[in-house]
């Protein structure tokens, strides 16, 4: 299983300079959990530079893979890697999200950076 965090996402959605890195993990949709975080993030800064419409369309496009609700086991997972490696919020489920379902965590956000059961590369600027 594969989940692709928000930096990932963007970058695919812009066909910035990685996102040939990360379309094989969001391309095969069937391997593929999309924490609702990242839902969250992808929705906000797509609204904020393109508008609602193209917004709402990428969100359709991240609603292929399997989303993956909140719950209180995930909540305090995600509070315990947020303590223990020192991440904000929304990283720490993403990578609560991960560990909890065997999942690679593909991103180009350093936070993840060589920790077990990720796949980094570094942000082409």
């Amino acid at each position: 299983m594969n989940i692709v965090d928000s930096s990932g996402w963007l970058e695919y959605f812009a066909n910035g300079g990685n996102a040939d890195f990360f379309a094989p993990a969001i391309e095969d949709t069937k391997n593929l959990l999309v924490p609702v975080i990242c839902i969250y993030e992808v929705f906000k800064r797509i609204r904020q530079q393109r508008g609602v419409n193209e917004a709402q369309q990428h969100i359709g496009d991240m609603k292929l893979g399997t989303v993956i609700e909140i719950d209180e086991s995930l909540a305090l997972s995600a509070a315990q890697i947020s303590h223990d490696l020192k991440l904000p919020m929304a990283d720490s489920l993403i990578l609560a999200t991960a560990r909890a379902n065997n999942a690679i965590l593909w991103t180009q956000d350093e936070h993840f950076k060589g920790l077990d059961g990720v796949k980094y590369i570094e942000k082409k600027h």
